[in-house]
Parts: C-alpha cells; structure tokens; sequence
C-alpha cells in the first residue's frame, strides 16, 4: 500500500509503533465526529471517505474550510493544550479511520523522539494549511471582494 499524509511524513520504525496503539473505526455520512471547543482526547487517520471541517459562525450555519479525504490526520488539538477542538468535524460520506487516543501517543511521543519530532512538523504544517484554509473561507464569507487569493 503506498503511503501518504502523515503516515507517508512519519519513518518506518516510529510509524510501526504508533500504528499499535490504533485502532479502527468508522462513521456513518452526517455522522459528527466532534464540535467545536469539545474536549480534544482523540485523533484519527482517515482512511477512506471524507470530513468536512467546520467553524461556528454565530447567526449563520457552520461554514466548511476544508475537507479531508485518505492519508490525512483528523484533529490536531490533541497535541497542544488546552486540548479542546479548535473547529468541528462530520462525515460527508462513509469513513474508515485509525482512531488514536492521545493521552497515548503523547506518552509514547516522550520515548520516541523521532516519532515525536515527525509528529510535531507534520503537525504543524496541518496548522499552517487549516488557517489558510479557515482565513481564505472567512473572507469568501465575509469580505467585501471575497478572499482575495492570487489568481
């Protein structure tokens, strides 16, 4: 199977370790994962399907700023405190996951420092990507002239 996401940004050795502690799951389309400013103690490996991220606009229906398909990390709260959602999740289609409980993996992460150090930069690059994403939305939304993105 090719690899890609994080599985594809974390080595082989650290991937095999954080792999035994997942388990799989799966959710029904319309199924809401998680909402906004919930308590973030889990985060899933999407393997087929989609998830649309969204954030509460108040007045308004949540808008969507993203949607992940394969290979791709749901949830990065997990990692940094407060652990609490920074937006919410629902499946627009079937999901099958590797579901992780965090508390978990941020122990093994102590130990496992190149597990550790790949997590944080896959992680980090997740962060960089979802507040474009959310900023580029808000403005389509919002703005007078919409996002303004380079044509």
């Amino acid at each position: 199977m090719k690899r890609s996401g994080v599985l594809a940004a974390i080595p082989e050795g650290p991937r095999e370790r954080l792999m035994g502690l997942s388990r799989e799951v799966s959710f029904d389309a319309g199924t809401r994962i998680f909402e906004e400013g919930g308590r973030a103690d889990r985060f899933w490996i999407i393997r087929t399907g989609n998830v649309a991220l969204d954030l509460h606009v108040p007045g308004r229906r949540a808008a969507v700023v993203e949607t992940l398909g394969p290979g791709r990390m749901l949830g990065w709260s997990w990692l940094c405190p407060p652990h609490q959602w920074h937006m919410g999740a629902e499946a627009t289609s079937p999901v099958r996951a590797w579901e992780f409980t965090a508390s978990e993996v941020r122990e093994l992460c102590e130990r496992d420092h190149e597990l550790d150090h790949a997590l944080l930069i896959y992680v980090v690059e997740v962060i960089g990507r979802r507040l474009r994403a959310a900023r580029t939305r808000l403005l389509d939304l919002y703005g007078p002239y919409g996002s303004g993105a380079p044509e």
